[in-house]
C-alpha cells in the first residue's frame, strides 16, 4: 500500500476552537469550508491535522482517569521556553512539569482545549541519527516483505 499522506483527526465539540489552537501550534491555517470538518495545514501547507465535530465528545482523564487517552501527540522542540509560552498561549494547560528542565532530554504533558493529552519533548534524537540507527530494521525488512512477496507468487501459480 503506497501512503500518499497520513493525518490524524481529533475529535471535539468545538471545531473551530480545536482546529485555531493546533493551525497555531504549527505555525498553519484552518481550511474550515465544511463546519463539521476543519484541516489543519501546517507552515509548510500540509495538512497534517483534521478536526471533527463529536457533540458528546469526552476528555480523556489524563494519565489514568476513565475515560483513558487512547493516543496522543509527540512534538519534538528544540527550545521548551518557547514552546510552553506558545502552546500555553494558544489555550493548552501544563497537566505534567518536567523533572529537571534543564536535562539534556526530556518532556511535558499539556491538554489541548479540547482536552487531548500531548507532549512537548526536547533533545530527542535527530531524524538523521534515527534513519542510521534503524537502517538496518528497514534492510531486513525489505528482505522479508520481497521474500514473502516471491513465496506468494510461487503459491498462487502453484495452486
Amino acid at each position: 500500500m503506497k501512503m500518499v499522506r497520513q493525518v490524524l483527526v481529533l475529535d471535539a465539540a468545538d471545531v473551530a476552537s480545536e482546529s485555531r489552537f493546533w493551525a497555531g501550534v504549527f505555525d498553519g491555517v484552518v481550511v474550515d469550508d465544511d463546519p463539521d470538518f476543519h484541516c489543519v495545514l501546517d507552515a509548510q501547507q500540509q495538512w497534517i491535522l483534521g478536526v471533527q465535530r463529536s457533540e458528546r465528545h469526552t476528555p480523556p482523564v489524563w494519565p489514568d482517569g476513565d475515560p483513558q487517552q487512547q493516543m496522543h501527540l509527540d512534538l519534538h522542540v528544540e527550545d521548551l521556553a518557547a514552546a510552553h509560552a506558545a502552546v500555553t498561549t494558544l489555550g493548552a494547560r501544563l497537566v505534567q512539569a518536567a523533572i529537571d528542565p534543564s536535562a539534556d532530554e526530556g518532556f511535558q504533558v499539556y491538554l489541548d482545549p479540547a482536552g487531548h493529552p500531548f507532549c512537548v519533548g526536547w533533545g530527542h534524537p535527530s531524524d538523521a541519527s534515527i534513519r542510521e540507527h534503524t537502517a538496518h530494521i528497514y534492510a531486513t525488512s525489505a528482505r522479508v516483505g520481497s521474500a514473502r512477496a516471491a513465496e506468494a507468487g510461487r503459491d498462487s501459480v502453484t495452486s
